[in-house]
């Protein structure tokens, strides 16, 4: 039934309703009066109920009019409103752009870009969902994020990835501490201290496991956290050191913490854009995309 309730029968009652009057509302519409008649004699019939009581002298509302009156008024303001919303959309004065992003690339990937698009189009909201690699992947397929900054290894058939940028891993450690006074580490230093790894279930602890255990090598975790950031802030409170990816390390001029490189097999995790194969992309995301590959896209080559 709904389909086939006409937006001019509507705007017809809410005119004659207000001005208690055919020959005004109709002129109002430049209509004929037979014409709105017909208009408002229709919408009654689709509603199956009586709208409008017609004197000789006056046209009032019927109860049940007078109850549809603010029903109909917050139609048309909808159906405005949604116009309204689809032109701003379209041209990108209004919209969310949601991005599911590792936490430590959303410090280093997103400001800059963020920065930028927020100068060009002001009116959009970003949304920023700092989740796991596992969890980032699964919100770009169900389609809950636009698209993901995530790690290579975080691959699904569902999605296509774009690298950015090669994030070699490194040993976290206080300035103070002795092995950061060493030329260069050796992996039998790293036996003799306390390490603070992150959980096996992270995609960063599984890329670090697998290239050492190919090598023979195995980690002599002595504290495990679930997050980088909360090793790092163990490292700095001088309990151990960490095995982590260079870009979650604070900058060069950090009063406590530094970074050493650490000795073959060097280890790297690719960092990329994530995008669903089944989901197509809205153009206010597309925008974004775009400026995040003009800010990163050469870094794979730099």
């Amino acid at each position: 039934m709904l389909h086939r309730l006409e937006f001019l029968d509507l705007q017809a009652f809410i005119l004659v309703a207000e001005l208690g009057s055919f020959h005004e509302a109709a002129q109002r519409l430049h209509l004929s009066q037979p014409a709105l008649s017909r208009r408002i004699q229709k919408l009654e019939e689709l509603l199956e109920i009586e709208l409008l009581e017609r004197t000789t002298r006056r046209t009032q509302l019927t109860p049940i009019g007078a109850d549809f009156l603010p029903r109909a008024r917050r139609m048309i303001e909808e159906y405005e409103s949604s116009i309204l919303n689809i032109r701003e959309l379209a041209t990108h004065q209004k919209g969310t752009v949601t991005i599911a992003c590792l936490p430590t690339a959303a410090f280093y990937f997103l400001p800059s870009v963020i920065r930028g698009f927020s100068e060009a189009w002001p009116g959009i909201r970003i949304r920023i969902l700092d989740v796991s690699a596992k969890e980032g992947l699964e919100r770009v397929i169900s389609g809950e994020a636009d698209f993901g900054i995530n790690m290579f290894s975080a691959q699904s058939p569902e999605v296509s990835f774009t690298p950015l940028l090669r994030d070699p891993f490194v040993l976290a450690l206080r300035s103070d501490h002795p092995l950061a006074a060493k030329e260069s580490i050796e992996w039998a230093d790293l036996e003799q201290v306390r390490l603070i790894t992150v959980s096996r279930d992270s995609g960063n602890r599984t890329l670090l496991d697998n290239a050492l255990s190919a090598e023979g090598l195995r980690l002599n975790s002595f504290y495990e956290v679930q997050h980088l950031s909360t090793s790092l802030g163990l490292v700095e409170s001088g309990l151990g050191v960490a095995i982590l990816p260079r870009m979650t390390m604070p900058g060069p001029d950090h009063d406590t913490l530094c970074a050493r490189e650490l000795p073959e097999p060097h280890i790297q995790r690719t960092i990329g854009l994530v995008r669903s194969n089944s989901h197509s992309i809205s153009s206010t995301a597309q925008l974004f995309i775009d400026l995040l590959l003009e800010h990163w896209g050469n870094s794979m080559h730099s």
